[in-house]
């Protein structure tokens, strides 16, 4: 990987099987960014901890995910794969950073918050989860980091850490910059909440067919009856459609003057999001478990080489780096 250019850094847990709402919002635009410039994705499996707890699930995870991006068009050439435990200067890091900052500053992440909102469980995972967070970007001299407008805080904090540690032992990180991913509004789900696993209101990016058909017309409509006009700002499948069918102002003429039934509009939408996804499910499907363990292993190396220089430097600034 070349030092010349900006350097990115992206992450994404291995929480779970993806949907299309992860292919628009994280998938498609880091592979985008990373046609414009060379950094690093890590498979962030200890970050998963906070919420997987089955072991043979997260390994599966892991490689499905790893898969996912190189499906997706990350070319493995260009990016380094690498998986966040292979690195073990990522927690290292982490506690350090955890030295320099106040209970009542990580209180005020917005996962933690979440958590206690809702009344949840908040392990101490999650609430430290900032710091290992920051850890996992300062290591690498990251200049851009790619996030939704909904996780600049995740930057933020990073560039807190960065400051903090400068200001007590000395410049020795760069502070990052968020790259905010263009807004695509909230990718519904099948009933017309946020796409999200937890809601169990997914359409899958990998599925089967029928799979895929089968979500797709179990999305909600409202009652309008078959040969009424239909309203494309409200309804579902829609808003989906912005995304995967290129005929949007004939078919939102066809919803307006109401010769389009919602089951016609939706099996045209399980259609488009089939032939858009087709080509990655073929990468996909050509992909071992072999030759995405490879993969990692290239990454893990390259990683666990800046890393230990980084940490080298960040040893001998806090007085522990004796030899």
């Amino acid at each position: 990987m070349s030092g010349q250019n900006m350097r990115l850094f992206t992450g994404l847990q291995p929480s779970g099987q993806l949907h299309i709402g992860n292919y628009l919002g994280a998938l498609k635009p880091t592979v985008e960014l990373f046609g414009e410039m060379e950094g690093l994705i890590m498979i962030a499996d200890y970050h998963a901890l906070t919420s997987v707890k089955n072991p043979k699930i997260l390994q599966d995870n892991i490689v499905d995910v790893v898969a996912d991006y190189i499906a997706a068009g990350i070319n493995p050439t260009k990016a380094v794969i690498f998986k966040q435990s292979d690195v073990l200067e990522h927690t290292e890091l982490a506690w350090i950073f955890n030295c320099l900052v106040t209970v009542p500053f990580l209180m005020q992440a917005h996962a933690y918050k979440d958590k206690v909102a809702k009344g949840l469980e908040a392990n101490a995972g999650l609430f430290t989860y900032p710091m290992l967070m920051a850890a996992d970007i300062l290591l690498y001299d990251t200049d851009v980091v790619p996030v939704g407008e909904d996780q600049r805080q995740h930057v933020e904090y990073a560039r807190e850490a960065a400051s903090k540690f400068n200001t007590a032992f000395g410049a020795t990180f760069k502070e990052p910059k968020e790259r905010i991913i263009a807004s695509l509004g909230v990718i519904p789900g099948t009933d017309g909440k946020k796409m999200r696993k937890s809601y169990g209101n997914t359409i899958p990016l990998f599925g089967t067919d029928a799979e895929i058909r089968t979500a797709v017309m179990s999305i909600v409509t409202d009652s309008t009856p078959a040969g009424s006009p239909l309203n494309p700002e409200t309804d579902v499948a829609f808003q989906l459609h912005r995304h995967f069918t290129p005929e949007i102002p004939t078919l939102q003429k066809r919803y307006v003057e109401g010769t389009i039934s919602y089951k016609e509009s939706k099996e045209l939408l399980a259609e488009n999001i089939i032939k858009t996804i087709a080509p990655m499910r073929e990468r996909r499907a050509a992909l071992s478990r072999e030759s995405v363990i490879k993969i990692l292993q290239d990454g893990r190396d390259v990683a666990r080489e800046l890393a230990a220089k980084k940490m080298k430097e960040v040893r001998e600034k806090i007085g522990v780096g004796l030899y």
